[in-house]
């Protein structure tokens, strides 16, 4: 049946398809950045154009599916099935099964230059851990599943609330949501801070101190081959894309081991470049320090030659409180005299407004718009201060598998996609 649709030059039609190809319509439709209307339209459009039906479609436990399709293409379908001897049912699944068939999933694009994402502030306690980990969970979800994002800007809404004194929750828009395949992007995690708190959030497990390490590689003294101390995260979730280079308290000693070492800024950059064509993204979740090993991260996120603006650089952390400007202060500092010496370009991924509720009052919204004021670094996330992070952290699993719709999520996903 049909009838016209209210809003749009279109008209409604009803009928019935398999679950599994609806969802198959669905995800791929989303690949493309079409809407599922127009993928049916192109269908059905292409197998009425065609000599014959095509193979048969099994549309055993079909259910109710409807989409909108332009005046007179359903009715033209209706008698194109009756020649054909098919019912509505299995032509409709044809066509979209045609489709599919037309329009393959896209291949996951690869960066020509592996890009690197060093999160930073000197401050501890900001959450810089739980940003690294979320930003690589979001960039590695699978690309033939769709995933709860959010579209509208997380900001405007919380500033919204700030100005009227409502929740986040208070406010929300259930069309802010959208449904979008993961960017299926090979990420590799580097825990570069000494208390191990990206390996440990994980569940894996730190290095030992009388073994190799990412500081032994640094200080150009291996024990083996860095590829070896790499673990996968999460296999059933992230499928082999998502793996972390765990750290070892040796760390502690990075600084006065790089004091004797040559062109010691590159430390990092030597260590971690062989590892590099296996990936599209690196992501180093740095300590709270403004030392040799700062600088060494720094100029591991520098531009490289043929490398565009904003591909690589460092992606601050910071909280709607008073001590994070400080910090950010200082950590700005660093990285512009680091510039400045030795004339490289470390280009700002931008400000993570991290653990923020708009509860606490005049301190954290009023704080909050002073990171916005900032505009260049821009914010490019704003993460609540929610249960699931802190319950993630407790069962050692990552974020996005533990609580995949979770506000949280949601937002690091939306970070992730700013980001990129």
């Amino acid at each position: 049946m049909s009838s016209p649709a209210t809003s749009t030059e279109r008209e409604k039609v009803v009928s019935k398809l398999p679950g599994w190809l609806r969802q198959n319509l669905k995800i791929r439709a989303a690949q493309h950045g079409i809407e599922i209307q127009t993928a049916v339209e192109q269908g059905i459009r292409d197998w009425c154009s065609l000599a014959s039906a095509t193979a048969h479609v099994d549309t055993a436990s079909a259910d109710s599916f409807s989409t909108f399709l332009p005046p007179g293409q359903w009715e033209e379908f209706r008698q194109i099935t009756t020649d054909r001897r098919v019912s509505l049912i299995q032509g409709l699944a044809q066509s979209v099964n045609l489709w599919l068939d037309s329009n393959p999933a896209p291949e996951t694009e690869r960066p020509e230059i592996t890009r690197r994402i060093v999160v930073c502030n000197q401050k501890g306690g900001v959450g810089k851990t739980a940003i690294t980990a979320g930003l690589g969970e979001a960039l590695a979800e699978d690309s033939d599943t769709l995933h709860p994002v959010r579209i509208a800007k997380a900001l405007t809404k919380a500033l919204r609330a700030s100005d009227t004194h409502e929740t986040e929750e208070q406010t929300e828009d259930p069309l802010d949501i959208e449904n979008l395949p993961g960017p299926g992007q090979r990420v590799l995690l580097i825990d570069f801070d000494p208390q191990c708190h990206l390996t440990n959030q994980l569940g894996a497990t730190p290095l030992p101190m009388n073994g190799d390490s990412l500081t032994n590689h640094m200080a150009g003294d291996p024990k083996g081959d860095l590829r070896d101390l790499i673990v996968s995260v999460d296999n059933e979730t992230f499928h082999d894309r998502l793996h972390l280079l765990p750290a070892c308290t040796d760390a502690f000693l990075l600084d006065v081991r790089l004091s004797a070492v040559r062109a010691r800024e590159a430390a990092l950059e030597r260590a971690l470049a062989p590892l590099e064509g296996e990936y599209d993204v690196v992501i180093v979740d740095c300590p709270p320090s403004l030392g040799i090993s700062m600088d060494a991260a720094a100029y591991y996120g520098r531009r490289r030659d043929g490398e565009k603006p904003g591909q690589s650089g460092t992606l601050i952390v910071v909280q709607a409180e008073d001590s994070s400007v400080d910090a950010y202060d200082l950590l700005t500092t660093q990285i512009d005299d680091l510039r400045s010496d030795l004339q490289v370009d470390i280009d700002y991924l931008g400000i993570v407004v991290n653990l923020y509720d708009s509860r606490r009052g005049y301190i954290a919204t009023s704080s909050l718009q002073g990171w916005v004021d900032i505009k260049d670094p821009r914010v490019v996330g704003l993460i609540g201060d929610l249960k699931e992070q802190k319950e993630a952290v407790r069962v050692k699993k990552p974020l996005l598998s533990y609580a995949p719709k979770s506000e949280q999520a949601v937002g690091m996903r939306a970070m992730a996609r700013e980001v990129s």
